[in-house]
Order: C-alpha cells, then structure tokens, then sequence
C-alpha cells in the first residue's frame, strides 16, 4: 500500500513540478516572447512585406545571403515556420539548401530571440540553467550560440548545394536555377 501511496504522490509531483514552471513562464518568458512578437510583427509592417520580399529574392544570388543572411532574417522577422516560406523566391536548385539552413536558424538563434521557435525554447532554457548552475551568463551562451549557428547553418545549406548536386545527376534531372518574375 506505502508503495501505491508514493507512487500516487510522485505522480501528483510531476504535475506540480510542471504547473510551478508554467507559471514562472508566464512572469517570465512568455511577455517577453508576445512583445517580441508584436515588435517583429509591427516591424515587417514598417518595413512593407513587399520590401521583405524584394530583399529575398535579391539574396538568392550569393550562397552567403542565401544561406546566412535571408535565413537570419526569415527567422528574426517571420519566426518558425513562417521563415521557411521565403524560400518560394528561390530557384528549384536552392530550396532544398535554403530550408536546411533556415530550418537550423530557427534553433540557433533561440537563445538571444525567444520569439523565433518558442515552441522548441525548452531546448535552450535547460542548457541555460544548467550554465546558470555552474554561474556562467546565459547571455555569453545565446550570443556564441547565435554565432556558431550562424557559420555552422550557412555550411548546412552550401553543404546541401553539392548533395542536391549528386541527387540531380543520380535522377537524370537538372533542377532550374532562375525564377520567373511574377507581377
């Protein structure tokens, strides 16, 4: 019977642990993810989604923007998913590369910008604590974090460059390189 008890008892437990940090979320990081949103939001609202559309398909020239600067951005601006959807001003060549970097950005860049993925910020949050735990700053963590995304998401895409490469010539296709201008 002592044994049902403290099962019953370690059970209820976790739902306690669970409800305490939910609501430490709630003072903490979840005002903080809605204005950043709301910021993000008014700022692409400034800017102009056209002007946000324009700046994409001009990246598509260079594997630096492409894979570095228009996921960053994506990312910053439209958080996750809505970040991968710029790969539609893409070449059929570069979507499959734009979509393994920008799929990283939105993990990478978590730690400084909850925004961007806080469904996945429990990620972060845990490898912050235990960093917290041993008393180093989380904010040295989020900005290396950041900075080795950011050289580690580009080889991700320039690396799926060369392997879309090999499964073109296996398949006997060549996938196009150009955009259409659509008005």
């Amino acid at each position: 019977m002592d044994f049902l008890i403290m099962l019953a008892e370690g059970f209820m437990k976790l739902f306690q642990t669970g409800a305490d940090t939910f609501v430490s979320w709630m003072k903490g990081i979840v005002p903080v993810v809605l204005l950043l949103i709301v910021a993000m939001n008014t700022l692409i609202q400034i800017i102009g989604e056209e002007r946000i559309n324009r700046l994409a398909r001009a990246s598509t020239k260079s594997p630096l923007l492409r894979y570095m600067v228009l996921p960053f951005l994506g990312s910053f601006m439209l958080g996750n998913p809505m970040a991968l959807s710029l790969g539609r001003f893409l070449p059929e060549k570069y979507k499959p590369s734009y979509y393994a970097a920008g799929a990283y950005f939105c993990h990478t860049s978590n730690g400084l910008f909850p925004h961007i993925n806080p469904g996945e910020l429990f990620i972060f949050l845990g490898i912050a604590a235990g960093i917290e735990t041993l008393g180093f700053n989380t904010a040295e963590l989020a900005v290396r974090y950041l900075l080795v995304g950011l050289v580690m998401n580009f080889f991700a895409g320039w690396i799926t460059d060369f392997t879309t490469k090999v499964v073109e010539k296996q398949q006997g296709i060549t996938l196009k390189t150009e955009m259409k201008a659509h008005h």
